[in-house]
């Protein structure tokens, strides 16, 4: 497929110079800023050529830098490569500072343009091949997704998991930050040490604070021998402290001076313990609200969230959903020795559809009852209790004629696919096309788990 390559310039001659120049490419032209966005948005193309002298104000470089802070605000990914006269080096290096990839300064010379425009495509499709293969590597390896929402989370813990930094994990109930803290434990230099998880939320107040810090003997009724708390348990590895915007203010002051000073102390007792661990908290809460309505220690919210990280809801995750569901489904079906081999239309649409409160805990009960009621080997909505959405289609709506045509394409090779029970020339004679076209759009379209059976 031949490369498009905008030329944004109100001169006939330098288009038509470019044009020749640019054999190789499907070139596209622009003459002014209005014209130049639509043609950006129409045909995303990942190199653009732009004269800054552009109309209305031709004589200077206004109109063209506009037009280039709109392009990289528009399109952030596609390589801008300004071009102005000879003796303007000023706004040459103004425009690299808003964000172009780099400038040239007339007259054209079609050896060094072509050469220029090369490199960017060639810097534009590397980056693309990255960011693919940065969605299809499993991310910190617990965590399921490739969605743009997930994989900035993913990205963030990987970069913190080889500190002993202090993390903050955020996101509703159900989000999995107990997966993201383990997978931070299991890609930091404490992977062979313990992990030990505690929710602040489900042990009685006064419990809590022997739980964490241990106990000596003698040290209350019932405390017949010295026990250690989850602190020292974790000696060496790293603790999570879950639902931390629970624990009780008083306990939050003990907890503090551990972090500060990383020694503690067993309720009963007088020594200093000292103790090398990793902490990872998190919250569904809002603890900002909490720090200004004094129910937790604005010391303590700081000191724990040295880099937080926040996990998005299920909804905000697209096609997740479908990724996370089959997942699930292939291993409850082998749990629960079940026929269910994966979702028909009406389940896959009202999955999308759903707003999913839960978030992946209500996802995970919900496909576990379904493997257990589905009757024949697709899972209908029905044996997911949800209702199909009246419009057969979930998730956002898009006036991007190009997603649109591809969400189409999308569904309707799922629906052949379905519909020819797996069959790949079934699936290529019921779309009406030949089988290297339907390898191609699979391709195309990262549809990778039809390759493999799913």
């Amino acid at each position: 497929m031949t490369d498009t390559i905008l030329v944004v310039d109100d001169d006939l001659g330098i288009q038509k110079q470019l044009k020749w120049s640019f054999t190789d490419y499907n070139v596209v032209f622009a003459d002014d800023r209005t014209s130049a966005i639509a043609q950006l948005r129409r045909h995303e193309p990942k190199v653009v050529t732009l004269d800054l002298g552009l109309p209305p104000d031709p004589a200077n470089a206004s109109e063209g830098l506009k037009t280039l802070e709109e392009m990289i605000a528009l399109s952030p990914r596609t390589k801008v490569i300004v071009v102005t006269g000879n003796n303007d080096k000023e706004n040459a290096l103004k425009a690299i500072e808003l964000g172009a990839y780099d400038f040239y300064q007339k007259p054209i010379d079609s050896d060094t343009i072509k050469l220029l425009v090369n490199r960017a495509l060639n810097l534009a499709k590397l980056e693309e091949e990255n960011r693919i293969l940065a969605k299809t590597r499993p991310g910190m390896g617990r965590i399921i997704g490739n969605s743009d929402a997930i994989q900035a989370a993913v990205r963030k813990a990987e970069k913190i998991a080889s500190t002993d930094v202090s993390t903050l994990l955020l996101g509703e109930s159900g989000t999995g930050k107990e997966v993201f803290a383990r997978s931070i434990h299991e890609h930091s230099p404490r992977k062979d040490k313990p992990f030990v998880a505690i929710n602040c939320a489900s042990i009685p107040e006064n419990l809590l604070e022997s739980e964490l810090f241990g106990y000596e003997k003698g040290a209350f009724t019932g405390a017949n021998k010295t026990t250690l708390g989850k602190i020292e348990t974790a000696q060496g590895g790293t603790l999570f402290l879950d639902e931390i915007g629970d624990m009780p203010i008083g306990l939050q002051a003990k907890m503090l001076r551990f972090l500060q000073e990383r020694v503690i102390e067993r309720v009963g007792g007088r020594a200093e313990i000292p103790v090398d661990i990793r902490v990872i908290c998190a919250t569904h809460r809002d603890l900002q609200t909490m720090v200004t309505e004094e129910t937790f220690r604005e010391d303590l919210y700081y000191r724990i969230g040295e880099i937080p990280i926040m996990i998005p809801p299920l909804r905000q995750r697209e096609q997740d959903i479908i990724l996370l569901a089959r997942t699930f489904l292939g291993q409850y079906r082998e749990e629960f020795n079940a026929k269910a081999k994966s979702f028909s239309d009406g389940a896959i649409n009202a999955m999308l559809a759903h707003r999913w409160p839960g978030n992946i805990r209500e996802l995970q009960n919900k496909l576990k009852s379904a493997v257990i009621m589905a009757e024949g080997t697709l899972v209908q909505a029905d044996d997911l209790g949800l209702a199909e959405s009246e419009d057969g289609q979930g998730g956002p709506e898009t006036l991007n004629l190009r997603e649109v045509r591809e969400l189409a394409e999308s569904r309707a090779i799922r629906k052949a696919y379905q519909n020819a029970d797996k069959n790949m020339s079934k699936t290529a004679e019921l779309l009406g096309v030949t089988r290297p076209t339907l390898y191609s759009l699979i391709d195309k379209y990262h549809m990778e788990d039809l390759k493999s059976g799913v």
